[in-house]
């Protein structure tokens, strides 16, 4: 079967996405250690037996509640710092009294990443940690099965009520008596979400019917994904948390019983970055505040101490016992001391063995070797001690002698839990391997057939003949097909966890056997072929032998440079520098090689240049009127330099020569917009500076600026309608970030209430469908009715023109200068390097895939989860959607790749005397180029799946890799579709 190398560029990509899908599937694995909740609620262990005979303890039961009523106050993103730095001083006086002074203990809580909110619930509910892959469930919760602190106090007859996000609702389904959900994921809204849950607090806290009262306060949140945590709306929505917590605090003295205190609890899910997302594992957004407020407390006295720092999963063991209920079985977090220190010695010592008894439980259930793990040692030396302990109690000792075994054995206890929450913190992460390895031999199959593939797939022709019968329907095939089901039964019959393919049906499984076998039937098929033509002789060695250039050799050491630091956790916190480099470097080889072509016309033949330049003089006409980009030339340095040098005269060729140190200033401008990465991301940028509420006419003026050299640099190539649809939607722009109070308009003096712009933003959508329809129309005109270049330029263009429409629309006011870099760069190189150095498909190519992932951190992302703008996904929605939300906040994210790679297929198709294969060639390299990276480091995180740094920097890496395939395999079936003009050849 014959296929032309963009088709079988995107079907493989398609098969590595297959693979890629599977692999995170295996990395990410849903929770396999949670057991059925009928099992979990087994009985509480007793006192350890005292040593002797005839002594036995009377204590068998789980200790009674400490607290009558607790209320647990949520506020999404909460950082430590808001309480216990400046801004808790000026804005939560309430609050940092009682810190201060008050019946209170405070501690700075730690949360593993991924700092979003639903594994967060997850982890302050059950004391398990989380896997990575709950970032992704983060936008659909299912209910949660694993044993947790809701489930207990149900099953025990607590009363519960809950108000606030709508998360709670889904994880613990009829599990509230009463509660009102909220959605969590329209960010818009900081007001309403918040009064939503404060209406229902009067009336609750003056009922007697319930136990346990959880709110959830979504708007510092939302605050901080629209402008950051220092924005000054993140004051008054402070003070408005400390009027709550003052209010229910006074709420619940007021209501105590004589026999047992009320409890309040205050804490945070997550924190946030300096920029306002949350997700990754920087200090702002791993460390939030935790308050226990209990008139149970000893009042403070003294100077106030650094808060002492606990684990995030340590509430839910601390509020069991504060309950009274069993600590949940999966729970790894710790007693936090302090909350029952006021009790007796016999007391706190039955806590803290309840807590290690179930530790050592759960370490025996994860751990063979569970008797040799030093915290399962520590714990049975206390558990020894603990008994000695008890039987003096119980033989009435009342001397120093017991005070002091009580201490001693409450800090052996204390030390067993640390090691033993530590160990079982190590082993959350259990791989699905059958299920990598599956991944990763289809992504290394796919890889190793793109490579064999290269020299006929950037052929003129660009196609090749693939031989699907002898392999499929040879001996080798079906031989590989039965081993594979066979290793497949082994591993699947003898696996002691769950693994995803083994669940599978056998139907699934032997497609996708048969796939891997037929993908290396297909690559031995291949290189049987190398093989055989090697030992052909050369039919012109002359061409054949081709010296590669300067750019040929900064591409290949690039790839390779890159792929290699992917190794390394540095390398991938700050990859952004490495792009920046490689886009740096490339320039200079540029201007080196503008040069050579510019000043050695003495050495050149003037017959061959008078030849040239009638080739470009036959040419000049359609290119000034059609803006086309000239042929691509031989592999000659000489015949590049003579034709070049014609060409460019006077002012053009100074231009031409400026054009890569412009692109070197433009790229330094926007490294300043944007601090990235871990190592300078806390250091100020320009982008901070903007965003800053006293600069708000600056960033408007900048924004306004910005979008008029936006329409300067698109318009130029679009039909009348387009240019009008295109100005009336950038004006739509602007007063969309108007209407939303990030920037002004030039009458706008007072204070402007600031409003949703759902209005605005949807009079925005309606211009980008109509430019992408109008453009649309032209390539299905173009590729149907009559096979018109200059239409399907045309309508190309225009689809590309929608897209920057859209981009200008989420991305954020101080961004949209990125956006203006982004086509400055593509104009200049266009007409000043592309156009007279006549670059091949595939170098071009590689030159556009090169700065779409530059433009990716010029945006300002990372490798961090806490750099994805999720406030994108819902411009224009009145309510959270999943499938446009999901597009939105997608296209914002990538919006650089994307719109370098339409470029790329915009430039390609307009070259009418290009060979038509280029658009092929260019499918068959960006698929390549992708391919590379993707596939070397699935095998990398493989080999470091227990590095310190697996889940705060190679796991979120692994799922932007894993994205950026699909967008791939998505944009190089868009070039597949158009490249329709691969039958009219014209020669290079």
């Amino acid at each position: 079967m014959r296929l032309r190398s963009g088709v079988f560029a995107s079907t493989c990509l398609l098969v590595q996405a297959l693979g890629v899908a599977l692999f995170l599937r295996g990395f990410f694995p849903v929770p396999v250690r949670s057991l059925p909740r009928r099992e979990a609620r087994a009985d509480s262990p007793a006192e350890p037996a005292p040593p002797g005979p005839g002594m036995v303890s009377n204590w068998t039961k789980i200790p009674a509640p400490l607290f009558n009523k607790v209320v647990v106050v949520l506020i999404d993103a909460l950082r430590d710092d808001f309480v216990f730095g400046s801004k808790g001083k000026q804005f939560m006086p309430y609050t940092t009294q009682v810190v201060e002074k008050g019946t209170s203990y405070s501690f700075v809580a730690e949360a593993k990443p991924p700092t979003v909110t639903m594994p967060r619930i997850k982890a302050l509910m059950t004391g398990s940690i989380p896997g990575f892959i709950d970032v992704v469930v983060n936008l659909n919760s299912p209910a949660l099965l694993e044993d947790n602190l809701i489930w207990q106090a149900k099953a025990a007859g607590k009363r519960i009520i809950f108000y606030g996000d709508d998360t709670w609702v889904k994880l613990f389904p009829k599990h509230f008596m009463e509660y009102d959900g909220t959605t969590s994921f329209f960010v818009s809204d900081f007001t309403e979400v918040d009064d939503n849950v404060t209406r229902h607090l009067d009336r609750v806290l003056k009922r007697e019917d319930w136990d346990i009262l959880i709110l959830h306060y979504l708007g510092l949140d939302h605050i901080g994904h629209i402008s950051g945590p220092n924005s000054p709306l993140v004051g008054p929505k402070l003070r408005e948390m400390d009027n709550i917590l003052k209010k229910i605090h006074i709420s619940l003295l007021s209501k105590e019983e004589a026999s047992l205190p009320n409890l309040l609890v205050v804490c945070g899910d997550h924190g946030m970055s300096e920029t306002g997302s949350h997700g990754g594992s920087s200090e702002g957004e791993v460390h939030t505040p935790l308050l226990f407020i209990s008139s149970a407390f000893e009042k403070r006295s003294g100077p106030l101490t650094q808060p002492e720092r606990v684990q995030q999963t340590d509430l839910a063991s601390t509020l069991a016992v504060g309950l009274g209920l069993p600590i949940s079985r999966n729970s790894v977090g710790n007693l936090i001391l302090p909350v029952v220190g006021g009790k007796t010695m016999r007391e706190q010592l039955r806590f803290v063995h309840l807590n290690g008894f179930q530790l050592s439980r759960l370490l025996q259930e994860n751990t063979p070797a569970y008797e040799k793990d030093p915290g399962y040692e520590h714990f049975k030396i206390a558990e020894k001690s603990h008994g000695n302990w008890i039987k003096l109690y119980l033989e009435g000792n009342n001397s120093e002698i017991l005070l002091n075994l009580g201490k001693k054995v409450l800090k052996q206890y204390l030390e067993a839990l640390k090691t033993l929450s530590s160990s079982l913190s190590k082993q959350v992460a259990q791989y699905d391997m059958y299920s990598m390895m599956v991944g990763t031999v289809i992504i290394m199959e796919v890889l190793l057939l793109l490579l064999l593939s290269v020299p006929k797939a950037l052929s003129k022709r660009a196609e090749f003949e693939v031989p699907l019968s002898p392999p499929l329907f040879s001996l080798l095939f079906y031989l590989m097909c039965l081993m594979l089901c066979a290793v497949h039964v082994i591993v699947c019959t003898s696996a002691e966890s769950l693994c995803y393919f083994c669940s599978m049906s056998w139907l699934t499984a032997v497609g996708v056997m048969m796939l891997i076998s037929a993908l290396m039937c297909g690559i031995l098929s291949a290189v049987a072929k190398i093989f055989e033509n090697s030992r052909l002789p050369l039919k012109n060695p002359a061409v054949s032998s081709s010296s590669w250039s300067e750019i040929d050799v900064l591409i290949l050491a690039g790839t390779i440079g890159h792929v290699l630091s992917l190794g390394a956790s540095s390398f991938i916190e700050e990859e952004h520098q490495t792009w920046y480099f490689l886009i740096n470097t490339l320039c200079l080889v540029l201007c080196q090689e503008l040069c050579r072509n510019n000043f050695l016309l003495k050495e050149c033949d003037p017959q061959h240049s008078t030849n040239v330049k009638q080739n470009f003089d036959s040419l000049g006409e359609t290119s000034d009127c059609k803006n086309i980009d000239i042929p691509a030339a031989d592999n000659s340095k000489l015949d590049k330099a003579t034709s070049s040098s014609e060409f460019m005269k006077g002012s053009h060729k100074w231009i031409s020569l400026a054009t890569p140190w412009v692109i070197l200033i433009c790229c330094r401008l926007l490294r300043s917009l944007n601090q990235t990465g871990v190592q300078w991301a806390h250091r100020p940028d320009f982008g901070h500076w903007l965003t800053s509420s006293e600069h708000k006419p600056e960033l408007s003026f900048l924004a306004a600026v910005s979008l008029l050299m936006i329409f300067f640099l698109v318009q130029r190539r679009c039909s009348l309608v387009s240019k009008i649809a295109m100005a009336l939607g950038l004006l739509g722009v602007y007063s969309y970030r108007a209407a939303v109070g990030n920037v002004i308009f030039p009458w706008q003096h007072g204070g402007k209430d600031i409003s949703k712009g759902i209005t605005e933003a949807r009079f925005v959508y309606v211009f980008v469908l109509g430019i992408v329809f109008t453009g649309t129309k032209d390539l299905l005109k173009s590729q149907v009715i009559s096979a018109d270049s200059s239409m399907k330029s045309t309508g190309l263009w225009e689809v590309y023109s929608g897209l920057v429409l859209l981009a200008a629309l989420l991305f954020r006011p101080h961004n949209l200068p990125v956006l203006v870099f982004c086509l400055l760069i593509q104009t200049m190189m266009t007409k000043y390097i592309w156009r007279p150095l006549k670059f091949d498909a595939a170098q071009i190519t590689i030159m556009h895939y090169w700065f779409g992932q530059a433009f990716f951190y010029f945006q300002g992302n990372s490798n961090g989860i806490a750099t994805v703008d999720v406030s994108a996904g819902f411009v224009g929605l009145e309510s959270y959607v999943e499938i446009p939300a999901i597009f939105l906040t997608a296209f914002a994210t990538y919006a650089g790749p994307f719109l370098w790679a339409i470029h790329l297929l915009c430039y390609l198709s307009s070259e009418v005397s290009r060979n038509s294969a280029a658009v092929g060639h260019g499918c068959f390299c960006y698929a390549l180029m992708r391919s590379i990276p993707v596939a070397i480091y699935v095998v990398l995180v493989t080999g470091l799946r227990y590095h310190l740094f697996i889940w705060s920097v190679f796991s979120p890496k692994l799922l932007y890799e894993g994205v950026h395939v699909f967008i791939t395999a998505a944009i190089c079936l868009f070039f597949t579709a158009m490249d329709q003009n691969h039958f009219h050849r014209v020669q290079d």
